[in-house]
């Protein structure tokens, strides 16, 4: 086995070890008396519109850094991952985002950006992020038109927000993982180490 597949393995075990073993979520200082808990929901609520092999629904959002952002712009130049999650200022999510700060040499190694996504207001946004501390990767607003977007896709819930959804895409726009998982828990970190590692091979 090389040397840095070894290194990818050894990885996984340990993000398997930190984030694989609590249910406990959000509940670092950082969000003491700041986090909703909307307790359990309805683990899925929608009808995906697309599938692995097909092309990727273009999209142009605001980042919560400035500007906008679209899908087409990586086209031919890096991987994507996008991570829907349901809404800000809530305990999963607010436990999910940051613990992909531990798998960024991941994505470097695989030419691979994350894109955030959720249908909250870039002020929410703002906020939220700013109490996590800083994320590498952009945060995205699908507020307005609400959840159009997710809604290409087909992970946006009846009540308005979307699943906890993870699209991998290669280089080429085309969806090559989807991930649509129970609302109420965190997207194994493994699951998309596996996937980007698959598009090197």
């Amino acid at each position: 086995m090389k040397k840095s597949n070894c290194l990818s393995v050894f990885l996984v075990i340990m993000l398997i070890f930190l984030f694989g073993i609590t249910s406990s979520y959000g509940l670092s200082d950082v969000f003491k008396d700041n986090i909703y808990n909307p307790k359990n929901l309805k683990p899925t609520d929608s009808v995906l519109k697309v599938k692995t092999g097909d092309r990727a629904p273009d999209f142009t959002l605001s980042a919560v850094s400035g500007g906008e952002i679209s899908l087409s712009s990586y086209i031919g130049k890096k991987n994507v991952v996008i991570s829907f999650v349901p809404a800000a200022w809530t305990p999963v999510c607010s436990d999910q985002w940051p613990g992909y700060g531990i798998v960024k040499s991941i994505f470097d190694k695989n030419n691979a950006i994350l894109l955030g996504i959720t249908v909250d207001n870039i002020p929410t946004l703002f906020a939220w992020t700013n109490q996590m501390g800083e994320l590498w990767f952009p945060v995205l607003s699908d507020f307005w038109p609400h959840g159009r977007v997710a809604d290409s896709y087909g992970v946006l819930r009846s009540d308005g927000i979307t699943e906890r959804a993870i699209f991998v895409i290669d280089k080429k726009g085309i969806i090559r993982y989807i991930g649509v998982g129970d609302i109420n828990k965190r997207p194994r970190l493994e699951s998309i180490v596996r996937e980007l590692e698959k598009l090197n091979k």
